[in-house]
């Protein structure tokens, strides 16, 4: 496997080592779980590509990009600290493989993507949560994929359970005050908030 999910993209992080390569493996493994369908090998590409346009913003480009591999790597739609426990395979998994500063930048960003709500001034966290959500700001087609594939991941959900679980998600996400933190990322700002606002729509319309 090459790429932006391949060994080599991984070593670079980590160093090379019969460690690493192990690590590796069983990350890309867990991230092509059957049961994905939206957070699988295609998004982990996609967010590391989108992290390695933004880097240049960040302090710590390898703790992102790090990060970036692990923000997904425990999926399970039928539990609840799906973050947490990824933050907790990261400690596992990266522990001496990488000093232990950028460990812990990496747990921390890594629980930052469950609400995508980076403070002020904290660029390593921007670069992530802006490369996380990028998907929403893609055009109507590719938003309706992206939506379609996270209701299957939910497919062992009825309609009115995901429905009102789904509607509490996209209002969450536009609560927030900016969805994109970086000057090179504002103007999808929206475009996304356009997307998100006609899935609510959509949705609100069937739940009642």
């Amino acid at each position: 496997m090459s790429g932006p999910v391949g060994y080599a993209a991984f070593a670079a992080l980590t160093g090379d080592s019969p460690a690493a390569r192990d690590e590796w493996a069983t990350v890309v493994a867990a991230w092509s779980e059957p049961h994905r369908r939206y957070h699988d090998l295609r998004h982990l590409a996609a967010v590391l590509g989108v992290v390695g346009t933004l880097d240049a913003a960040a302090t710590d480009p390898a703790a992102v990009a790090l990060a970036a591999w692990y923000h997904d790597v425990v999926y399970d739609p039928t539990r609840g600290d799906n973050e947490q426990a990824s933050a907790e395979r990261a400690r596992a998994g990266l522990g001496g493989l990488v000093p232990a500063a950028r460990l812990d930048e990496v747990v921390r960003l890594v629980l930052l993507t469950a609400g995508h709500d980076a403070a002020p001034g904290d660029s390593n966290g921007a670069v992530l949560c802006d490369a996380d959500l990028a998907v929403l700001a893609g055009p109507p087609d590719a938003y309706a994929g992206y939506a379609s594939a996270v209701r299957e991941e939910y497919g062992h959900l009825p309609d009115d359970v995901f429905t009102a679980g789904r509607i509490a998600v996209l209002e969450q996400l536009l609560a927030l005050p900016a969805l994109y933190r970086l000057p090179a990322t504002r103007d999808w700002e929206p475009r996304a908030r356009a997307n998100l606002t006609a899935e609510l729509a959509l949705l609100r319309a069937r739940a009642s």
